[in-house]
């Protein structure tokens, strides 16, 4: 255990939080809400003909994009992956999901310019939704010239146990920790974005809504990873597997489930860099797939609802 902890703590200064992933059913109105009212760029904009090997998109086979969005190039931001499957209408959300916080007054200015739902939970701090019903929360500071994303929230159903998994097993740091609000925040380091840890009662419901968290780390470190978790009996997913991205390069991904099931994905960081590079041609490659997307009219014409997810 005391050598699992130690290697994990010497292997974590090399990785990093890269972004969540979000199913989403309505691109036209996910791109209103990531591009109009938080006010992120659309950093590039993938298209697939059929599911993806390590399941990015869900456990479905049909066509599907993603669409990365953030605050600035993917080296230095958590940023956010919109998945979205042409042949599914809706999914159900969980409990699992419990928001992202970043800081931004714009975005406060922009939510109440478009009307969108907003409420004050704290003294400075919005609560607004996501298509889909993602929990956003918008700290009504001006943008910080590092990442205005601080943290991602995730509830779990036993803190103590999440925490060996986290800190122990993957080697994060506990940057805070709260026996009483049943709450600890944790990171890979100080200028990154930080996954906090709720505690809730009763079990986590991923709904079919459910997205995965992705860090990077040097290539050489995923069999490492990968093996640690086996020798451990914690869930792999996804065994070590390379996935393809059209015109772009290969990427080398493991897939593993912490103890309440939520997805985590660790990439090896050289070939990440590469494919993650910020694509000038992202917000009309969007735009164009949103104009030629006749999924819905498809579904409409033989009078059969979309599916749910």
């Amino acid at each position: 255990m005391a050598e699992a902890a130690a290697a994990a703590a010497a292997a974590a200064a090399s990785r990093r939080a890269l972004h969540f992933v979000f199913k989403v059913a309505n691109r036209f109105q996910t791109a209103r809400f990531y591009r109009d009212l938080l006010g992120m760029k659309i950093l590039r904009h993938e298209e697939f003909e059929e599911g993806c090997k390590a399941s990015c998109n869900g456990p479905y086979d049909g066509k599907w994009s993603k669409t990365m969005v953030g605050y600035g190039s993917e080296d230095n931001h958590f940023v956010a992956e919109l998945t979205y499957n042409y042949g599914i209408g809706d999914y159900r959300l969980g409990n699992d999901f419990l928001g992202l916080t970043l800081v931004s007054s714009q975005a406060v200015t922009n939510a109440k310019k478009l009307e969108w739902p907003l409420h004050e939970v704290a003294e400075g701090v919005f609560e607004t939704e996501a298509p889909g019903g993602y929990k956003f929360y918008l700290k009504n500071h001006s943008q910080p010239p590092s990442d205005p994303v601080l943290k991602v929230t995730l509830a779990v159903s036993d803190l103590c146990t999440s925490l060996h998994y986290w800190s122990d097993l993957l080697g994060m740091t506990v940057y805070e920790k709260d026996g009483e609000q049943q709450r600890a925040v944790l990171g890979y380091a100080d200028s990154q974005c930080k996954l906090e840890l709720q505690g809730i009662k009763g079990t986590v419901d991923h709904g079919t809504a459910f997205g995965r968290i992705a860090f990077s780390c040097p290539k050489k470190e995923l069999p490492d990873i990968e093996a640690l978790m086996k020798k451990e009996n914690q869930k792999i997913l996804t065994p070590l597997v390379s996935l393809d991205t059209p015109g772009k390069a290969t990427v080398q991904v493991v897939i593993l489930a912490d103890p309440d099931g939520h997805e985590i994905c660790f990439v090896g960081d050289e070939a990440f860099r590469e494919l993650s590079k910020m694509d000038p041609n992202g917000n009309k490659l969007l735009d164009d797939a949103m104009a030629a997307d006749k999924s819905d009219e498809w579904f409409a014409k033989h009078k059969i609802q979309k599916p749910s997810g």
